[in-house]
């Protein structure tokens, strides 16, 4: 049995939460909380020394620390339905996608809030080492937080899906980057329709609701 080190409030561990949903890959959980710093205690450093979640614990004792071996691993192993792409046309314009998600949206908004939040003092990046905020970052996540509602709301006009004409991990990314956006008080609104339509189309699977 897969084993999904997890934290319920997180975005980057619901990204690995969505995608086995979507599998439908039977598996454990252990919540890691986040907020209490038990990710930085020794319990967990003894499994995941660079004190991230999520981490997926393979049925074969492999242990996976990061959302993009996760996928591929999981992709690999679980190949129906495919959400990484069929072919390599598929393949490479959903990587290119989900990768826009992840540089211009996810991890602006986590710039904008880990430089920022005053219980993240000395925590403004993942991992074992505490780095210092620096507030002007966080102002240039604001910033490029917006401007990926922009992007995304353009890319999405007259499409049902971000890549490749199929729901994809790109998807996934984008939908738990708009909802992680709410902790920075960035949302999508009317001048958003096309990203508004899509939000609302994500929201009937039933993944999304993890």
């Amino acid at each position: 049995m897969l084993t999904l080190y997890d934290c319920a409030t997180a975005p980057n561990p619901r990204r690995a939460r969505i995608l086995l949903a979507e599998k439908d890959v039977a598996h454990d959980t252990v919540q890691i909380d986040l907020r209490s710093g038990e990710h930085l205690g020794a319990a967990y450093r003894a499994v995941n020394p660079q004190c991230t979640v999520p981490a997926l614990r393979t049925d074969d004792g492999l242990l996976l620390t990061d959302n993009a071996a996760i996928s591929a691993w999981l992709e690999a192993r679980f190949p129906q339905p495919p959400l990484l792409g069929s072919t390599p046309e598929e393949k490479a314009e959903i990587a290119s996608w989900n990768w826009r998600m992840e540089f211009d949206g996810l991890l602006a908004v986590a710039e904008a809030l880990r430089n920022s939040a005053p219980a993240m003092t000395n925590r403004a990046l993942p991992g074992p080492i505490d780095y210092a905020q620096i507030p002007a970052l966080a102002e240039r996540g604001l910033a490029r937080a917006q401007q990926f509602l922009v992007m995304l709301d353009e890319r999405l006009a007259g499409r049902d899906f971000i890549a490749a004409d199929r729901f994809s991990i790109a998807d996934i990314t984008a939908v738990v980057t708009v909802d992680f956006a709410r902790v920075v008080k960035i949302r999508p609104d009317e001048r958003h329709p096309h990203l508004q339509r899509w939000r609302a189309a994500m929201a009937q699977r039933p993944s999304m609701s993890l």
